[in-house]
């Protein structure tokens, strides 16, 4: 019997009307080369306010993973969220597959859209992109904020046992998951308190929908993301971001974070979220969305005497 209902396209098509309620609308933007883009943009952009770029991490698309934060930052910023290459409706037909590459995308979008420049919000795979913005446009870049963003992993790292996958090929398994199983595992990994109760109809149903577009090409990011990475080849950054990480982050675990801090420069802030694992997002919105205001609308407030963000423990 054809299957009549899916939950996930049905969840698809709400997550679409919230961000259109939003002020934003979607667009499909042609870079050339073969490579279109699809992005999120404000249907009216304010010029007195900032401009703010929100980049998602590997999984569903973007609308899946900055939903809570799109209405309140809207109030104060024209917003921007794209989908990375290979992921909702953008995609190349060029071989690249480096952040890099990514960067140069995202970068080239955005001047198309008119936006001269922004703060970059980077969440997981989407943080290695924005750091990488800020290497390669610096001038582009006004504020910059990672988010469990493994920026400064090593290909060693794995060999020496600091993840729970023990090979580039496991990792790919979890975080592409083609069977429910895998999903669990994924959802278990990424949440510090994960869901008991997860129907293999609703994750086969995920599945189907969001996990099988572009499969190769997003296996081929992940590889490339890893492979030959050495602290000393990433390049430093000419302003120090804010570094937002979860307590209990088992795929980036917290010595990232650290050796993020200091690869950027040692009065970097840190903050770390309680009692939240890699997904904060969806974890604790609430105190993400606040971080990322206090940071992004107010940044004096922060370095206040008994007001310092920096390696502070966010409730």
């Amino acid at each position: 019997m054809a299957k009549c209902f899916s939950f996930t396209a049905t969840r698809d098509r709400c997550l679409r009307f919230s961000f259109s309620q939003s002020g934003l609308k979607f667009t499909l933007t042609d870079l050339g080369d073969g490579t279109v883009m699809h992005c999120w943009v404000p249907r009216r952009p304010k010029p007195a306010r900032p401009d703010l770029l929100l980049l998602h991490g590997i999984g569903a698309n973007a609308m899946w993973q900055w939903n809570d934060f799109v209405s309140p930052l809207a109030a104060r910023f024209n917003v921007y969220v794209p989908d990375l290459i290979f992921f909702g409706d953008s995609y190349t037909t060029r071989p690249e597959r480096s952040e890099q590459f990514q960067a140069q995308c995202v970068a080239a979008l955005m001047e198309a859209m008119g936006v001269k420049k922004m703060n970059v919000v980077g969440m997981s795979y989407g943080g290695f992109v924005a750091y990488s913005m800020a290497v390669q446009f610096g001038e582009k870049v006004d504020k910059l904020v990672l988010i469990c963003a493994g920026v400064c992993l090593e290909d060693k790292d794995m060999e020496e046992g600091m993840f729970r996958v023990r090979s580039v090929d496991e990792a790919v398994s979890v975080l592409l998951p083609q069977q429910p199983e895998k999903v669990r595992d994924l959802i278990r990994v990424a949440f510090h308190r994960p869901p008991k109760r997860m129907p293999t109809c609703f994750l086969q149903d995920f599945i189907d929908v969001m996990c099988t577009d572009y499969l190769q090409e997003r296996m081929e990011l992940i590889v490339a993301l890893h492979k030959d990475r050495k602290l000393s080849n990433i390049p430093k950054l000419a302003k120090s971001p804010l570094i937002i990480w979860g307590e209990h982050d088992v795929v980036f675990p917290m010595e990232l974070a650290e050796r993020l801090k200091r690869h950027v420069d040692g009065n970097a802030q840190l903050v770390v979220i309680k009692d939240a694992g890699h997904a904060i997002n969806a974890e604790k919105p609430k105190e993400m969305c606040k971080i990322l205001k206090t940071f992004l609308v107010d940044p004096p407030a922060s370095h206040e005497p008994g007001n310092q963000m920096n390696g502070q423990k966010a409730d």
